[in-house]
């Protein structure tokens, strides 16, 4: 009786030590994950080759159903070690990624991280890193706007280089500095030898509010004509109730008239966004913007008082399942001057398109 006894208890405690390791959950190091977004959109402008103007990147096909982007991505994080390889298509890849060789065209993102420091969180990134400037990116369904704002289609989706970057054991502070291979680029444009920098620092006091300054500092020409850029970018997001959320950024840039002049061209984009969320599964937002290069620096339309613009849109989502959203968005341009070409390839001061998405994360 007593061996029985002894036996019995020796099954259970094993039994009891096999159900534990089942409970135990095992974190798999490498994630695969992918995003699929599909779109049509209206100019009612129509122009005569079915594209957007040459400073919208994304959506930019008009009139026809499309694939503004479609990702895979893996990634491999441990301890020490991060990793990121995203290979995409779509719409805004050919437009973004039009200035790269034929075999960096679809790399979204390829980065390789390590961790310096056992007891801080300070890390070292190089390779094709999204980019630390602005509060959009090109996934929309991370964005509060189905379309992207002027101001973050003519700034940097993405950057190559390597940065160093601290985040406080709270998380209230995030800073970096980066060394970079020029504005939205891969490979350095042919003639230019010097490398460009940028910085990054976030607070976030509370768990509502969001605070950003970023810059850009660099030649992105050939060293024979070299004209140096300063760039600066701030946000501040701030979630004033569950339901309702606030951005407010502005961007500043300057560039050399010519190289080793003391002059510089300016120009600059305030953007004003708010979201209401009255239902887990619905969403509208709002923006107004404005943005300003009177001299061409980033749009160049080819007349005299160069672009000066407002924007309004209005969008609406609906999440129909947990990974997929239907978003929709009316929104308009008013510029200064006739920019905007129409069917008859005459020019119009006001500009109207109606655009529709479906948007998967798996």
């Amino acid at each position: 009786m007593k061996k029985y006894i002894i036996s019995s208890l020796l099954l259970l405690g094993t039994i009891h030590i096999l159900q534990a390791q089942e409970n135990v959950e095992i974190k798999n190091p490498l994630t695969i994950s992918g995003y699929v977004e599909v779109y049509s959109q209206y100019d009612f402008s129509n122009p005569k080759n079915n594209s957007r103007p040459g400073y919208v990147y994304s959506y930019h096909r008009n009139n026809e159903v499309n694939l503004n982007l479609g990702l895979i991505k893996l990634n491999y994080e441990s301890d020490r070690i991060r990793t990121n390889l995203a290979l995409a298509a779509g719409t805004y890849m050919n437009a973004n990624y039009a200035a790269e060789p034929v075999t960096l065209k679809n790399i979204y993102e390829a980065n390789v991280g390590i961790k310096i420091s056992e007891k801080h969180n300070l890390w070292i990134d190089a390779g094709v890193l999204p980019s630390h400037i602005g509060f959009e990116s090109a996934i929309s369904k991370d964005c509060y706007t189905l379309t992207r704002s002027i101001g973050a289609d003519n700034s940097p989706y993405f950057e190559t280089g390597a940065k160093i970057s601290y985040t406080t054991d709270d998380g209230k502070w995030m800073m970096s500095g980066l060394v970079l291979n020029g504005w939205q680029r891969i490979q350095r444009i042919d003639g230019n030898s010097t490398p460009a920098f940028g910085h990054q620092l976030t607070y976030r006091p509370t768990d509502k509010i969001t605070l950003n300054s970023s810059s850009f500092i660099g030649n992105d020409k050939a060293d024979s004509v070299r004209q140096m850029r300063y760039f600066h970018n701030f946000y501040g997001q701030f979630q004033l109730h569950d339901k309702f959320t606030v951005i407010t950024g502005f961007d500043i840039g300057a560039e050399q008239k010519e190289k080793g002049s003391s002059h510089y061209n300016t120009w600059f984009t305030p953007v004003l966004i708010a979201s209401y969320k009255p239902h887990d599964d619905f969403a509208i937002a709002l923006r107004g913007e404005y943005y300003q290069d009177k001299k061409g620096i980033i749009i160049n339309t080819g007349i005299t008082n160069g672009f000066q613009t407002f924007g309004y849109s209005f969008s609406v989502d609906y999440v129909v399942f947990s990974n997929l959203v239907w978003r929709t968005e009316l929104k308009r341009l008013q510029s200064k001057d006739a920019i905007f070409a129409d069917r008859n390839d005459s020019l119009e001061k006001d500009n109207m398109i109606g655009i529709t998405s479906l948007a998967l994360r798996f």
